[in-house]
């Protein structure tokens, strides 16, 4: 690493404390994650403790079940517990503290309680409808459409 910061500014960062600390500082710079590009061209996205076969807090389970029940079981899924890069920055990115975090298309949508109230009061499946997923729970037994 040194070669490429000069033999004067690695010996400014004189004690092995400081030379440590300043690597981590350069690996943060360099592990910056494009949040962005994880999202976008994508219908959902989930960054949530676990995966969507185990999750592994119950906000993350619900928002799993929240989207089986509407018939949706394929979505991207990004497990925070593996990356802390991705467990904090993705709070940095959307300025919500908790996870789990929804996005539809691209958009934050929110956490769990978005999801829970928004599947209370019918505007999940609006939202679904918006990227192009049919609820689930617009079709009843014979098929027919309840809208």
């Amino acid at each position: 690493m040194s070669f490429l910061l000069g033999k004067s500014t690695w010996n400014a960062v004189a004690s092995s404390a400081n030379r440590r600390a300043f690597m981590r500082c350069i690996a943060q710079m360099s592990s910056k994650v494009n949040f962005e590009e994880m999202v976008k061209g994508k219908p959902i996205v989930v960054f949530m403790k676990g995966t969507p076969d185990a999750p592994r807090c119950g906000f993350s389970n619900a928002v799993c079940q929240i989207l089986k029940f509407h018939g949706v079981d394929g979505f991207e899924s990004y497990d925070v517990l593996a990356n802390e890069d991705i467990r904090q920055g993705v709070k940095e990115f959307t300025k919500w503290p908790t996870i789990p975090q929804v996005f539809f298309n691209g958009e934050f949508l929110g956490g769990c309680d978005i999801m829970l109230d928004m599947h209370k009061n019918g505007e999940l499946i609006e939202e679904l409808k918006k990227i192009g997923i049919r609820s689930a729970l617009l079709d009843n037994s014979d098929g027919t459409d309840k809208s």
